[in-house]
């Protein structure tokens, strides 16, 4: 008697994706085997912040975000060590495989996605040579950086008022000024220049 394939709804749902370089991500149980430097560059440079709700000819890419943290954190805290620098740059790598959720929705959907999200970050972490979880201090910082950089996209590119975007993210007071510099000025790139920049940043800081 010949075996009938299962229906769809017996089939088990795919719960891999595969990535440009060829491998094939377990997003439920991600092995820092398949996770590659070139497939997070190249996702994270066209996944869009603000849902792409920002001005100019292309997105602010996820990308160009974590290398705007990543420069604050280090103007909060001078002397932060590479592979911790390199920890802030890879704050919202998940986002390749998962996209870039916008606050509200990841409160609508819980616990689920956050579930996912460290499962991915433990991999990518792991991958590259850093504790799967970083130190609290760490997180607390990058953070605090995350905050800053949302506040500098909302009131520059994404159309919040000052008032409205503190009110949100709070201010950022004692991160720019005096020796610390002034403000970055955000001008979106395009995903290429986007992709090559996060990479020349990662190969900097992982060497």
């Amino acid at each position: 008697m010949a075996t009938r394939s299962p229906s769809p709804r017996q089939r088990p749902a795919r719960a891999w994706q595969r990535m440009l370089s060829g491998r094939r991500l377990d997003l439920l149980d991600p092995s820092p085997l398949d996770v590659e430097i070139e497939d997070i560059a190249h996702g994270l440079a066209r996944v869009a912040r603000w849902n792409g709700q920002t001005t100019g000819p292309h997105v602010f890419s996820v990308a160009q975000h974590c290398l705007l943290v990543e420069e604050i954190a280090a103007r909060m805290q001078p002397g932060l060590e590479a592979r911790w620098r390199l920890a802030v740059l890879l704050h919202d790598a998940p986002e390749y495989v998962i996209g870039d959720m916008i606050s509200p929705f990841k409160a609508v959907i819980g616990g689920d996605y956050k579930t996912v999200e460290a499962r991915l970050m433990g991999a990518i972490h792991i991958r590259f040579g850093l504790p799967a979880a970083a130190p609290a201090e760490i997180a607390t910082l990058t953070k605090k950086a995350d905050h800053v950089a949302a506040f500098l996209e909302a009131t520059q590119l994404a159309g919040f008022g000052h008032d409205e975007a503190t009110g949100i993210f709070g201010a950022p007071t004692g991160v720019f000024g005096g020796e610390r510099g002034v403000p970055p000025v955000l001008v979106p790139m395009d995903s290429d220049s986007a992709k090559a920049a996060y990479l020349a940043r990662f190969a900097a800081l992982a060497a």
